[in-house]
């Protein structure tokens, strides 16, 4: 979204809840526009929206009772500032929310989420810029990634302060909210979409609310609603050759007005007796109304890789089915080159986002293996979150796994459903990185986040497993060194075991 469009977007939201008879208040984080101090991402928000609060609530024209609401970062200062317990604070709306930095942005289980590098030289000032006058894509493969601030046109404080911490350290730990959720007793109402690249922020923080707050009673006034959308919710039916039907789109903003009329002026509209969750299943098309999530009817069940060791490319051998491995299969190999990294295929735009994109571009690469169900012979819905158990080895001292879920259908279409990553020194703990000892067999635990898709009858479904997806992630070197600082990559080979003693598996939550 431009400069313009955000500011239009706010204009048009306080044109419509002044409407209703209310105040609506915009907050510049410090140091951008006209806030005093220096913008430090994630790292003020806390106390400067509590600050906001009290202000407000002081007003003339503020009876005290206060909702936030907002998108993306504006999710995140909201949740910020809620774990700090403003009296005032009655309800928020949190749309599209971050989760705690090194699970999304701007590391995703140790991978650098490279599309930031342009996020970042937007917000460093206390204006906007204007993406439009970046090359990104051609900026993308600098190296190192230390100086990829100058690259884009500026030394940047910001950027230099996330290549020096990928890990969950001190600096990254000390703006936590996720470990916080016994602090905040707000009612809330959590939107996403499943092709929202935050989406695992807002599966969190409603699972936290709901099964891990009890103490503070906040299990019955929270709301989920997950649409057939991008982190740009309920803007279009259709995305990228997918049409999801007319019943796609809501009156989400009757929703959020029902929200506020009733926790902020205790206006008895019902929507507190509503099933808490309201989610779009993909495929079959239709909103579905449960009253928890995850589901409780969920049956995980573990779907094998299987192979006779040639597995790389859609013209291979690879097959997926929930019979276990025998004892002597095959493994599969691959070579990755970070100088010709795997592509993420998105949307064609400044700022990329994920999407229903046909997959079939990358499953003729030699360095991506799939595995593909037979043919369907009824319908199979994946609803809720899916992790991947992959048994593998690598050459190299450092190295990431990739692995996406994607939906066949019976053209041969491969379209994305959801998809995740991981980097090799961080497979047992985000705070405490530990280099992998080359050919050493490991179990990696990827977590793909979530997803609601009913594979139809005679659809098939498929799983895709490389060690890059760029330039949505930084491209691993594989030599193990310092993040950030190197100029030279090397190549890895790679191990993908599918026998009975180290049976890759995915795990989806099937839904009779």
């Amino acid at each position: 979204m431009t400069v313009q469009g955000f500011q239009r977007r706010l204009v048009t939201e306080a044109k419509f809840f002044a409407s209703h008879d209310y105040a609506y208040v915009i907050q510049d984080c410090r140091g951008k526009n006209d806030s005093e101090g220096n913008f430090h991402p994630f790292h003020d928000d806390a106390e400067d929206g509590y600050d906001t609060i009290a202000w407000c609530a002081d007003q003339e024209w503020c009876n005290g009772e206060i909702g936030t609401f907002g998108a993306s970062y504006q999710a995140w200062n909201q949740w910020a500032t809620a774990t700090l317990s403003p009296p005032q604070l009655k309800a928020m709306i949190s749309i599209v929310a971050l989760p705690d930095p090194v699970l999304n942005v701007p590391y995703q289980n140790g991978a650098l989420v490279l599309w930031m590098a342009e996020w970042m030289a937007i917000i460093e000032g206390r204006r906007n810029t204007d993406p439009s006058i970046y090359d990104s894509k051609s900026l993308y493969e600098h190296l190192p990634l230390r100086t990829m601030d100058e690259a884009f046109g500026r030394k940047s404080r910001i950027w230099q302060n996330w290549i020096d911490h990928p890990s969950a350290d001190s600096y990254w730990k000390k703006v936590f909210y996720q470990d916080k959720y016994p602090a905040i007793a707000v009612p809330i109402l959590h939107i996403s979409g499943w092709y929202d690249d935050d989406i695992i922020g807002t599966h969190l923080n409603y699972v936290g609310m709901t099964t891990k707050n009890q103490s503070t009673n906040t299990s019955n006034n929270q709301k989920l609603i997950i649409g057939p959308w991008q982190h740009h919710v309920n803007v279009s039916r259709k995305l990228a050759d997918i049409d999801f039907g007319e019943k796609a789109l809501i009156d989400l903003r009757a929703t959020e007005l029902k929200w506020f009329d009733h926790w902020l002026r205790g206006i008895d509209n019902g929507i507190e007796k509503d099933p808490p969750v309201e989610i779009f299943v993909m495929g079959a098309n239709v909103w579905r109304k449960e009253t928890e999530w995850p589901l409780a009817r969920t049956n995980y069940v573990s779907y094998f890789l299987h192979s006779n060791g040639n597995a790389n490319t859609v013209s291979g051998d690879g097959t997926l089915d929930t019979k276990p491995p025998t004892p002597k299969e095959h493994p599969d190999t691959y070579t990755y080159d970070p100088h010709d990294p795997c592509p993420n295929i998105s949307e064609n735009t400044q700022m990329p986002a994920e999407g229903p994109f046909d997959q079939r571009p990358i499953e003729s690469r030699d360095d991506v293996l799939v595995y593909t169900t037979p043919i369907l012979e009824k319908p199979v819905e994946v609803t809720g979150r899916v992790r991947m158990k992959l048994s593998a080895s690598t050459s190299a001292t450092d190295t990431d796994f990739w692995v996406q879920l994607t939906d066949v259908y019976p053209d041969g279409q491969s379209i994305h459903l959801t998809e995740g990553i991981l980097r090799g020194r961080y497979r047992n703990s985000l705070e405490a990185p530990q280099l992998l000892v080359p050919r050493s067999i490991y179990e990696f635990d990827v977590d793909l986040w979530i997803t609601s898709n009913c594979f139809l009858k005679d659809h098939r479904i498929r799983i895709e497993i490389s060690s890059s997806s760029f330039p949505k992630y930084d491209r691993n070197p594989n030599t193990g060194h310092k993040f950030g600082e190197d100029t030279k990559l090397v190549k890895a080979t790679q191990t993908v075991y599918h026998d009975r003693d180290n049976a890759s598996h995915i795990v989806l939550p099937i839904i009779d």
